[in-house]
């Protein structure tokens, strides 16, 4: 059938037919018509008699082409085929866009290139729209950030930013390209293969940002004090031994070295002023995050997090600005997998073999419990810091924060005992305080809602 086109051709879109009368009825005209228009009618010739179904075209399409009316069954899979799956391969200066249409066997081509910026996303979008009832975006989560996936939903399109860890890949695929993985995402988007992510809103994702600059502003205050000391030691100037570093008294050690040559003066008065400079960068963040925290949404839920032990007000801050609301898991498991603190485990048959953590999710959140979970090596107590925090919060959420460190403190001492690698403890008593903080994260909730 060399008249049905050969994009009709390659995409097997027809069903053979060893009945040649129609096909002399479809000649194509002499430069009449255009191409697109005769296969159209073309299709919707062989369709009245039974002898071709073309996916690409829609029942309906080709029953209306063919003079039939559309039946109930066709109708309906005629809204379906409204719908438009859309896959963007996000770059910081081009986003590339490719479609897949509903259905199981629906097209798929790539539409192209655009730039990264609001207008000219506004206008793919407008141009999408028109050939769709229904657009459904996605992209993968990145660098460039939530601002795609808020223009668009504002637009009134749906969209979901997919963990980019989570996509399918087939093992032999050595070929990357930005067609590639515009396509890849729409036909997964369409079946349903992707792991949408917790998109946060421009308050949160504010709060997480500053969160991150403290952390940033701390390890450039750790980097110059290891460049001070690196110094110093060069020189032969070596504090004295079992003291700890940046007490008073050091401060003052510091401020009595002296150096014969110029050079010499002026790298060590960088590096102290370095030092200087970074710290009251770090105390002045810290004192934003105080005065933020209470108009934050999830500022109560860091208060009560602050009543359990190893949690204070910045690794609260820190933890609930890297997870979100912790409500939105639906049990302590799958928070636990979440933040990576469960076993691997490589099992087949009657042989189960379990190693090391998953270590995915958020590094950040993490790493707070990790160093939360160390407190516990010590026999359970309140000290008088933080019971400024318990007094503020309802009598369910104390008796949980009491609960977790009696049973935390007890276990983590069984556990050494055993012989357990005081890694392997900290890492079990990490995993076990996430549920406990889901725990109190959810009384907080009922609390809510009982006021």
């Amino acid at each position: 059938m060399p008249w049905l086109g050969a994009s009709a051709r390659r995409g097997g879109l027809y069903s053979a037919s060893p009945h040649g009368a129609c096909a002399g009825a479809c000649l194509r005209p002499d430069g009449s018509r255009s191409l697109a228009r005769f296969e159209e009618r073309s299709a919707a010739a062989l369709y009245s008699v039974g002898l071709v179904r073309m996916s690409f075209f829609g029942d309906g399409a080709l029953r209306r082409w063919a003079g039939q009316a559309p039946t109930e069954e066709v109708a309906r899979e005629d809204i379906m085929t409204k719908t438009l799956f859309v896959g963007l391969d996000v770059h910081k200066g081009s986003v590339s866009v490719a479609v897949a249409g509903d259905g199981r066997d629906g097209p798929v081509r790539f539409i192209g290139s655009v730039d990264n910026t609001p207008e000219a996303i506004a206008k793919m979008a407008a141009r999408l729209a028109k050939n769709s009832e229904h657009l459904e975006f996605c992209y993968e989560a990145g660098p460039c950030g939530y601002g795609v996936y808020r223009q668009l939903r504002e637009a009134g399109h749906a969209c979901s930013v997919v963990a980019p860890s989570r996509i399918p890949r087939a093992p032999g695929d050595r070929i990357k390209t930005d067609r590639r993985d515009a396509q890849r995402l729409a036909v997964l988007h369409r079946s349903g293969d992707l792991t949408p992510v917790w998109v946060p809103d421009q308050t949160h994702e504010a709060m997480r940002d500053l969160v991150r600059a403290r952390w940033d502003a701390m390890v450039q205050l750790i980097t110059a004090k290891q460049q001070l000391l690196a110094f110093l030691l060069r020189h032969g100037r070596v504090y004295e031994s079992g003291k700890k570093y940046w007490t008073l008294r050091h401060r003052h050690w510091l401020s009595r070295q002296t150096f014969d040559e110029a050079a010499h003066r002026v790298v060590f008065q960088d590096y102290v002023e370095a030092v200087w400079a970074a710290d009251e960068r770090c105390k002045a963040l810290v004192g934003r995050i105080k005065e933020l925290l209470p108009a934050w949404s999830l500022g109560p839920t860091v208060e009560a997090l602050r009543c359990v032990r190893g949690l204070d007000l910045i690794s609260a801050v820190t933890f609930v600005a890297s997870v979100g609301d912790l409500t939105r898991f639906d049990g302590p498991r799958q928070l636990m997998a979440y933040l990576g603190l469960t076993p691997s485990e490589h099992s087949s048959g009657a042989m189960v073999r379990r190693g090391r953590i998953t270590k995915t999710g958020n590094r950040e959140a993490r790493r707070m419990l990790i160093e939360a979970a160390w407190c516990y090596r010590y026999p359970a107590r309140v000290t008088q810091h933080k019971s400024d925090a318990l007094v503020a919060q309802p009598r369910q959420i104390r008796e949980l924060a009491w609960k977790a460190q009696e049973r935390l403190c007890r276990r983590f001492a069984r556990l050494i005992a055993s012989g357990k690698k005081s890694v392997v403890v900290v890492t079990a008593i990490a995993r076990e305080l996430a549920g406990f903080l889901w725990a109190v994260c959810q009384e907080l909730k009922r609390q809510e809602h009982a006021a």
